[in-house]
């Protein structure tokens, strides 16, 4: 009878619908307006992922649940649907999808280095001055249903979404909809449920910004405008979009960041402002738990799991880096590390490749460590409570929207299947219950002329059957909700070979039939139980050992609890170079204490120190690059001439194989600048290579702010076609006026915050708009802040100087200063300092005149000189950059040495902590297996801080772990391409090699890195 009923009851169903009240919308026909009032009964409910009811019963009327529990009196006037042997689920809520959105079309614009420059924003309108803040923009306002699409995610189990258009850094509001399949007006349950915002700028043509730390700063100075524009200033007139973010600053904050890295560059920025957002992560959190933790937000995950890449061919695999290998195996780990670590998440099916990969890729997670009741939870509560909708949606409460799911057994279970999604009280099948509810075993009977002949059929699906008589044959089953036929197949033989045809009615089926000889009989066939279900057994782990979580992500990293740590440590009867007046001191020990050198001298004692054996043995300070690129997510931003908004800070990447590398030749303290292609560059980051520390702890603390500026070539961009460049400066007399331009509006700029200071009290009195630009420039004014400066051509040297001089500051350092030696007399009278390259040359136009003799005649003119790398690879030989200046000059030894320690540290205004080995200072030390200047010489140990974080004995034993690693992951990528499963070609690993000595460099040259060796 129970088969009976529910299929009876589920043909009632097809009549029912949900009644609005609503405006009169023309009917062409009888209008219908039928209430849908449901009762479903027996059922197993599952109201949240803590609370369950068995044998429960559920009330929905007009879209809403009217009441739920275990006692509930049945209306008369509902439609009554008996569940039993079923759940009910709230339906899943995805909270980052661009449904029913137009698609943006791709822009061309934006920073070229060679061609034209698009300024203004494109946006017509009283809106901002960048087209890629789009905060006025309304999703609800361009939202369309999407049948096809809502199909698609009514079938995953999905009931609401939030949509927004993907498109800019700040992207306006997201509307939160259904996806039933009404019109537009009843499907939108909330039309601003966020305010959206991301890290790519989208279509906008605009040049600015064209660096993620261009984005930053962009987000940054919103933020303060939108603050300035609530005074409503005279000046301003009308802002739309500014009023915009404004008016969304009350909503749910979601910030589509997109890497581990991003996640804490977006959570500083709402730290600055206060605002916590909601951040859509990458899916590489897992690599860096203890920051994401520390963010505090909830997260967006996607299960958007890469795919195992076609390795086989050993000329594929060498160009695949372990780390790109490492994540395909681990990522799946990672909604599990997030409940693990008790940081709230949503689950989405953005970024999929398949939509249907969904619930397959949700299974994997669960395979490697997600909880069912932590999924649940993803898909429900946490959106709904992180939107501030839980009222509406999320649970099965009364008083809510009627979304839910009806599924035939527990709903994240193997062989469970979804068979309804009712969305505001309107059904939409999946799995057609019909069928479903016919499931079973049947007894089969043929009325043959030799008397009945007895079978059993098992009914699973509309294709699929089993015969059973004395041997189980699979038949070839063909049904359509009302006429079966089933066919025996003839290879296969079961007494006779059998053809059968007939109607079903409920659970009692009957026709007739033939046998392969011809006979003809009747046949009925009745429901006798259900199925023998597989029970789900415990779900399967990954086969072998996972590889482990390093710090960085990278090979040579380190494990969790295996970080380098700092020491007390003895360096005994070495050679020890101490940049100091005592000059080089034969069988010398050092000590290192808390991380300072504690002593430098002869027969030291510490019992609690490690002990290095210097015995034929050089020591020396830390070599510090004064000019470097590793370690940022990018260089440059170049759209437009002044740009001291931006910040390297912003965007460091420690994720940086070049950290380890540079450790390995000695290199403890890199200043990383921003590039040459504007005159006013971004804020530069003196950083210590700490490897494995996150991007804040790897700089250097307490030490002076920096600031790149630029002249010649590369800012008045000489390869560019005449006609085609646009970006002033065009000329090298252009710089100077972009300089003079600059300092005279900062000099305004501070004279009105005087001002407003003064009289702040005086009624009517207006703030200042502050200017994260002209604050910096200010910072070098009040010698706060201390340029260093790309330079060549002595004649624009010379321009640079007067240029300062006559606005009031200084320039630090001359960095590149291949022309140098011409103007050392000059620059020495303006108190600049000197970093130059030991012997590149004859690269482009303005560097014909360089000569290797170049720092030797700077240092002896009396100019504090150093020597740089700018180069990736080259910081890896500075001590034997600086040996070539022993060569060409005849500098001695030891000042050699200061031009790669003591004397960018004086440039850089951090003498006082590192560049010498003076009790009291950092404990930076190398430890070199030969005289320092020597090609031979190799560091045995880097240490910074007092921490030894490069040992060559112990990188040796890595570069083997490094080896097997590999070699196992590419069997495992094998073995998943020849177990069937989806692979995809290898893919080679690239790294961006950042250089500014090149036009070509200005953004970083392109290379192929996958050997990430450590030497």
């Amino acid at each position: 009878m129970r088969k009976a009923q529910c299929f009876l009851l589920s043909c009632t169903l097809l009549i029912g619908f949900v009644v609005h009240a609503q405006t009169s919308f023309p009917v062409n026909g009888v209008a219908d307006e039928r209430s849908g009032y449901y009762v479903f009964t027996n059922a197993t409910i599952v109201k949240d992922a803590a609370t369950t009811l068995s044998s429960a019963t559920m009330v929905i009327k007009d879209g809403v649940i009217k009441a739920i529990g275990k006692d509930i009196a049945i209306p008369k006037d509902a439609v009554t649907i008996d569940c039993k042997g079923r759940y009910i689920y709230p339906s899943f809520i995805d909270i980052y999808t661009d449904y029913g959105m137009p698609v943006p079309q791709p822009g061309t614009g934006g920073f070229n280095f060679f061609g034209p420059t698009q300024f203004n924003s494109a946006t017509k309108g009283a809106y901002g001055w960048n087209q890629a803040i789009k905060s006025e923009v309304d999703a609800y306002r361009s939202f369309a249903k999407d049948e096809a699409k809502a199909n698609s995610l009514r079938e995953l189990g999905f009931g609401t979404v939030l949509t927004h258009i993907k498109d800019g850094i700040a992207r306006g509001t997201g509307a939160l909809v259904t996806l039933a399949n009404d019109n537009e007006n009843f499907s939108i349950i909330k039309e601003k449920a966020s305010a959206n915002y991301s890290f790519n700028k989208g279509t906008s043509t605009q040049s600015y910004p064209g660096s993620m730390m261009g984005m930053i700063a962009l987000l940054r100075q919103t933020y303060l405008d939108a603050q300035w524009y609530k005074q409503k200033p005279p000046g301003e007139g009308l802002n739309l979009s500014l009023q915009a973010w404004l008016d969304n600053q009350s909503l749910p904050q979601i910030f589509d960041a997109g890497d581990k890295w991003n996640d804490l560059r977006a959570d500083r920025i709402g730290d600055e402002f206060g605002v916590q957002y909601i951040i859509k992560g990458g899916g590489n959190e897992y690599q860096r738990i203890k920051e994401v933790k520390a963010t505090n937000a909830t997260y967006i995950i996607s299960l958007n799991f890469p795919q195992a890449m076609d390795v086989e061919d050993p000329n594929d695999a060498r160009f695949v880096s372990v780390s790109d290998m490492k994540h395909w195996e681990l990522a799946p780990t990672n909604p599990a590390a997030l409940e693990k670590a008790g940081i709230p998440f949503c689950l989405t099916t953005s970024d999929l490749r398949d939509m249907k990969q969904f619930t397959a890729n949700l299974k994997l997670a669960f395979q490697y460590g997600l909880s069912e009741q932590e999924a649940l939870n993803a898909l429900t509560k946490t959106p709904a409570t992180a939107l501030g909708v839980y009222s509406q949606v999320g649970s099965l409460d009364a008083g809510k929207l009627a979304n839910f799911i009806i599924t035939s057994g527990p709903v994240f279970n193997e062989k469970t299947q979804i068979i309804q999604n009712w969305i505001r009280g309107k059904k939409y099948g999946v799995k057609d219950d019909i069928y479903d509810e016919m499931r079973g075993k049947y007894k089969l009977v043929l009325n043959t002329v030799n008397g009945p002949v007895n079978y059993t059929l098992d009914f699973k699906s509309p294709s699929s059957a089993s015969l059973i008589g004395k041997d189980t044959v699979t038949s070839k089953f063909y049904f359509d909700g009302r006429q079966v036929r089933i066919n025996v197949a003839p290879e296969r033989r079961l007494d006779n070979n059998l053809r059968l045809s007939g109607m079903v009615n409920g659970t009692q089926w009957s026709g007739t039939g033939e046998d392969s000889s011809g006979n003809r009989f009747t046949w009925t066939a009745s429901y006798s139980g259900a199925l023998a279900e597989k029970v789900d057994s415990a779900r399967k782990r990954p086969s072998g050992a996972l590889g482990k979580v390093t710090y960085p992500f990278l090979p040579f990293g380190w494990e969790e609890g295996q970080a380098p740590r700092q020491e007390t440590i003895l360096v005994k009867n070495a050679t020890v170079w101490t940049n100091e007046k005592d000059g080089v001191l034969q069988n010398t020990d050092v000590l290192i204490r808390n991380g300072k050198i504690a002593a430098v001298g002869k027969n030291l004692q510490a019992n609690d120190a490690r002990i290095i054996d210097g015995t034929g043995k050089h020591v020396t300070p830390g070599i510090i690059d004064e000019h470097s690129h590793i370690a940022a997510s990018s260089i440059n931003e170049g759209g437009q001439s002044v740009t001291s908004e931006v910040r390297i800070a912003d965007n460091l990447n420690p994720d940086d194989i070049n950290i380890y590398r540079q450790l390995s030749g000695g290199v403890t303290t890199s200043h990383i600048l921003h590039g040459s292609a504007n005159t006013i560059g971004g804020q530069t980051q003196l950083i210590k290579l700490r490897w494995g520390a996150n991007d804040e702890d790897l700089k250097f603390k307490g030490s002076a702010p920096f600031i790149k500026f630029a002249l010649g070539e590369n800012v008045k961009r000489s390869p560019a076609n005449a006609g085609q460049q646009n970006r002033f400066p065009d000329t090298r007399m252009g710089v100077e006026e972009v300089l003079t331009d600059a300092f005279t509006r900062a000099k305004d700029y501070e004279r009105s915050w005087k001002e407003y200071e003064s009289a702040r009290n005086k009624k009517g009195m207006t703030a200042p708009r502050k200017d994260l630009e002209l604050d910096a420039l200010v910072e070098i004014l009040n010698n706060k802040r201390f340029i260093t400066c790309h330079s060549y051509v002595q004649s624009e040297i010379t321009s640079a100087m007067r240029v300062a001089d006559k606005m009031g500051y200084k320039v630090n350092t001359f960095t590149h200063i291949l022309e140098g030696y011409k103007v050392a007399d000059k620059m020495k009278a303006h108190g600049a300092n000197a970093s130059t390259f030991s012997d590149w040359w004859a690269y482009k136009m303005e560097v014909q005149d360089a000569i290797p003799y170049n720092a030797a005649i700077m240092s002896r003119v009396g100019l504090n000189v150093a020597i740089n790398s700018d180069d990736a690879e080259m910081a890896r030989r500075l001590n034997q950059e600086a040996a070539k200046i022993v060569k060409y000059g005849g500098v001695s030894e030891e000042e050699a040495l200061k031009m790669v320690t003591l004397n960018p540290a004086k440039m850089l205004h951090v003498e006082d902590k590192v560049g010498s080995l003076k009790v009291g200072k950092d404990g930076d030390i190398v430890v070199w297996t030969d005289n320092p200047l020597s090609i031979y010489a190799r560091p045995d140990y880097t240490i910074v801080d007092g921490t030894i974080y490069f040992d060559r004995l112990k990188d040796e034993q890595m570069q083997k772990l490094v080896d097997a690693e590999r070699s196992r992951l590419v069997k495992k990528m094998i073995g998943e391409k020849r177990s069937g499963a989806p692979v995809q070609q290898a893919i080679p690993s690239y790294e961006i090699m950042h250089s500014c000595s090149e036009h070509m460099h200005s953004h970083g040259l392109l290379v192929i890195d996958a050997s990430e060796a450590g030497d």
